[in-house]
């Protein structure tokens, strides 16, 4: 037991360990949603989380180690969302066509998602640090974290909340839009990448590719909005 631990701990140093789990976290997050027949509950974005947070826990891995070996694929988030515009461009003509409701869907939005989050906290007693921290947790994660340090929230915490509104919304969307009887799939996708930025943006993609493209204009609007809308919401409960 004693030489299994010595090996782990020499093994847990090297960067690529980490990155190799983090790969193959995701791929049996993606078989297990392939398996259940695209099931929206069974996301692999959660899968994957819940399968690394196992490892991290049984192995007793800070989040430090874990992320100096994982944060290439941070690193690759930036161009990731940037190779959204593909798709945004093969539907231009039906954005312009969509502007003022687009418009008038991502302030609604957006307003409703800071000022809910942050109105219900306040509500069951939360302040300080962490009501600045929800905030802007339906913002994407880079544009979260940084409107998150500058109205005196925790980044990290920022980015936890991000990530769980991201999951709920790629599983919540699909189920809740048909139950609405909501059949189009310009104001599916805008709501989805509005309200659950990347994750529910992919999540979209997998469901209908003009739904993807506009999930993910309504995740890049989004971020500019809620860079505006987030410190003048909680501006109001401080």
């Amino acid at each position: 037991m004693t030489d299994l631990t010595a090996f782990w701990s020499y093994l847990s140093e090297g960067p690529l360990l980490w990155l190799a789990l983090t790969l193959l976290a995701y791929a049996a997050g993606d078989a297990c949603f392939r398996a259940s027949g695209r099931k929206p509950y069974v996301n692999t974005v959660l899968v994957a989380v819940a399968i690394l947070a196992m490892i991290l826990w049984v192995t007793g891995t800070s989040y430090g180690t874990y992320f100096e070996g994982a944060q290439f694929v941070h690193f690759l988030l930036g161009p990731a969302t940037v190779s959204l515009a593909l798709p945004l461009f093969d539907n231009l003509g039906r954005l312009r066509r969509a502007a003022l409701p687009v418009a008038a869907g991502l302030l609604a939005g957006s307003a409703t998602a800071a000022a809910s989050a942050v109105a219900i906290a306040w509500g069951l007693g939360v302040r300080g640090e962490a009501l600045a921290s929800l905030a802007p947790k339906s913002a994407t994660a880079p544009v979260a974290i940084g409107i998150a340090e500058r109205i005196g929230g925790a980044p990290t915490l920022t980015a936890v909340l991000v990530i769980l509104t991201g999951i709920a919304g790629a599983v919540v969307a699909t189920p809740l839009l048909n139950a609405l009887r909501i059949r189009d799939w310009r104001a599916r996708g805008l709501a989805v990448g509005v309200a659950s930025h990347g994750i529910g943006t992919a999540r979209a993609f997998q469901v209908n590719p003009t739904a993807g493209a506009f999930a993910g204009l309504g995740m890049a609007l989004n971020a500019v909005a809620t860079a505006f809308i987030a410190p003048l919401v909680l501006a109001l409960f401080l």
